[in-house]
């Protein structure tokens, strides 16, 4: 197992254009994963994203209303249409008294690739043995336990979607 990056994959059953908007859209991705950003992604953007409780799962939002209001940054790295969309961010950034600038960043990338009965999307973060010592593991456990609920989430949000474009 290795401790330097994770990687989850889940097979979303909706077009890959609606995927692509989920991931690529700033208001929409920040609906099911549980932010609000203050302005688009683009290649090479530094954003600021807010935690907002997602509007996916009750339970979730319930865990998240802890973090709620603290703001962290991300950089857009990649944005490759219906294909990939990757950023740079210092992940479990939460407390606000600690300044995270001077650590270096994970790279998370998310990954579409249709499939006969949808897409199957794989988010993968990398860049965790860069990470101070003293947080590493912790930080590791957080967002090993973190991306595997938003692939919950984002598998509600796309289906959900879906549904109510269908009717």
């Amino acid at each position: 197992m290795s401790t330097d990056r994770i990687e989850k994959k889940i097979l979303l059953k909706a077009p890959l254009a609606r995927v692509w908007r989920a991931l690529s859209d700033s208001t929409e991705f920040g609906t099911w994963f549980g932010m609000k950003f203050d302005g688009p992604f683009a290649p090479g953007a530094a954003m600021r994203g807010v935690i907002v409780p997602t509007k996916m799962n009750p339970e979730v939002a319930n865990a998240q209303k802890k973090y709620e209001g603290i703001s962290f940054g991300i950089v857009i790295d990649k944005m490759e249409p219906e294909r990939l969309f990757s950023f740079r961010w210092h992940p479990g950034a939460v407390d606000p008294a600690i300044d995270y600038s001077q650590e270096p960043t994970t790279l998370v990338v998310f990954s579409l690739e249709e499939m006969p009965d949808g897409v199957l999307h794989t988010v993968t973060e990398s860049g965790f043995d860069q990470i101070p010592l003293a947080r590493r593991a912790q930080t590791f456990a957080g967002n090993e336990q973190g991306w595997a609920i938003q692939m919950t989430l984002i598998e509600a949000y796309v289906v959900q979607t879906k549904q109510a474009q269908a009717t």
